[in-house]
C-alpha cells in the first residue's frame, strides 16, 4: 500500500467500486475515466474553484454500503493535482484503514483518517444533494424525508407547513426530476411555496439538469421579478444559479438580460454567474460583458479575484487570456483603465 500512488489504485485494490463527484461549483459527475486522468495528471481539473478541487468519492465492496471521502485538494496554476498532497492523503488512508479496505475502520481509525487537511465537510445543500444523486445512480431509496416532500410539494400539506419538509427530501426530488412526476410537482411548489423552501428548492436544482418546462418557469418568475416595483436581487440571484442546468440558450440569454442592466450587476449576481453559470462563459462578448461588469464594482481585489478563479477553469482559460491578452473590447479595457485609476485615487 505504501507503494500506491493514487485513489484509483487503492479502490482498484480493495475490489471497490466507486463515483466521483465534483463538489467545487455545481455538484457533478465525474468520469471514473477522467478521474484516473485527473490524478495522473493528464488532464487539468475541470471545476477547479479558488485553486482548489473539491470532490465526493463514494466507494463500496460488493454487497457492502457505500463509504463516503470528501476531499478539498489544492492545484498548481495549470490546474493541475498537487501530487504531493495527493500522496500525503493516502498515507493518512494506509495509516487509517489498512490496505485492503475490506473491514470497517474502529472509532480509532475513524478519527485518524478525519485528522487530516484534505478532508472537509460541504455546505449542507451540497452534500443532500451529493447524497440524493449518489442513491439514485445506484437505484438506491431515497431518504426518509422523500415521501413528506413529495406531500409537500404537491400542495397537499398546505403551502405554510414548510417547517418539516426536510434539505434531504427536496433534494431527492430535484434528484429524481424525471420521475414519480416530481416535475409536475417542482413547477406547482415554485409558484406556491414560501420564500425559505423556495431557496432550499432553487439551491438544489442549481445542480440539477433543468428540463425545457422548468427552465421556462424559472424564466417566467424572473420575468415576473424584472416587471415588479421593486426587484428582490437575491432572489433572483437564485433563480439564475437555479438554471445553470438549463441549455446553454436558455442561460446565455438570462445572463445577457442580467448583465445589460446596471442595477442587476450586483456583485452577488456576478458571483453566481462565475460559480454556477461559468459555461455560458464561453461566449467571448459574454466573458466581455461580464468583465467589464466585475470591473465596474470598482473592487481591485474583487477583479483580480474573479479573474483568477476563471483562468483556472480549463474550458474558459483560452478566453479569459485572450481577453486579457489583446483581444479586449474598448469597454473592457476603458472599463479596467477606470478601475485601476479609483485604486490609485
Amino acid at each position: 500500500m505504501e507503494n500506491t500512488l493514487s485513489l484509483n489504485a487503492i479502490l482498484s485494490q480493495a475490489n471497490c467500486e466507486f463515483l466521483v463527484f465534483d463538489l467545487s461549483r455545481r455538484v457533478t459527475p465525474i468520469s471514473n475515466k477522467d478521474f484516473v486522468a485527473i490524478e495522473e495528471n493528464r488532464m487539468p481539473y475541470p471545476f477547479p474553484a479558488q485553486q482548489h478541487a473539491q470532490i465526493g468519492i463514494a466507494f463500496w465492496q460488493p454487497n457492502q454500503a457505500p463509504w463516503i471521502w470528501f476531499l478539498k485538494m489544492p492545484l498548481d496554476e495549470r490546474g493541475l493535482l498537487n501530487q504531493a498532497a495527493l500522496g500525503d492523503f493516502i498515507q493518512y488512508v494506509a495509516q487509517a484503514m489498512g490496505a485492503t479496505l475490506d473491514k470497517t475502520p474502529t472509532e480509532e481509525e475513524q478519527e485518524k483518517l478525519a485528522a487530516n487537511p484534505y478532508t472537509f465537510n460541504p455546505q449542507d445543500d451540497k452534500k443532500a444533494i451529493f447524497h440524493a444523486f449518489l442513491t439514485a445512480k445506484l437505484n438506491q431509496p431515497a431518504s426518509q424525508y422523500y415521501d413528506h416532500a413529495q406531500h409537500y410539494a404537491s400542495g397537499e400539506l398546505g403551502w405554510k407547513e414548510w417547517q418539516g419538509v426536510g434539505l434531504q427530501g427536496i433534494a431527492d426530488l430535484c434528484a429524481r426530476i424525471d420521475k414519480h412526476n416530481n416535475l409536475t410537482r417542482l413547477r406547482k411548489a415554485l409558484s406556491n411555496m414560501p420564500q425559505p423552501p423556495k431557496y432550499a428548492l432553487l439551491g438544489c436544482l442549481e445542480h440539477c439538469d433543468i428540463p425545457d418546462s422548468l427552465a421556462a418557469h424559472l424564466e417566467e418568475d424572473i420575468q415576473a421579478m424584472l416587471s415588479g416595483d421593486e426587484t428582490d436581487l437575491f432572489l433572483l440571484t437564485a433563480h439564475v444559479r437555479a438554471l445553470a442546468g438549463a441549455k446553454p440558450d436558455v442561460v446565455h440569454g438570462v445572463i445577457e438580460r442580467m448583465l445589460a442592466t446596471e442595477a442587476l450587476r450586483h456583485r452577488e449576481m456576478l458571483i453566481a454567474i462565475a460559480g454556477r453559470c461559468w459555461q455560458a462563459l464561453s461566449n467571448e462578448p459574454l466573458l466581455d460583458a461580464f468583465l467589464i461588469a466585475v470591473a465596474d464594482q470598482k473592487d481591485q481585489a474583487f477583479f483580480q479575484q474573479m479573474v483568477a478563479d476563471l483562468v483556472m477553469i480549463p474550458a474558459l482559460r483560452p478566453q479569459v487570456l485572450g481577453l486579457l491578452h489583446g483581444s479586449a473590447s474598448p469597454a473592457l479595457l476603458d472599463a479596467v483603465k477606470q478601475l485601476q485609476q479609483s485604486v490609485k485615487a
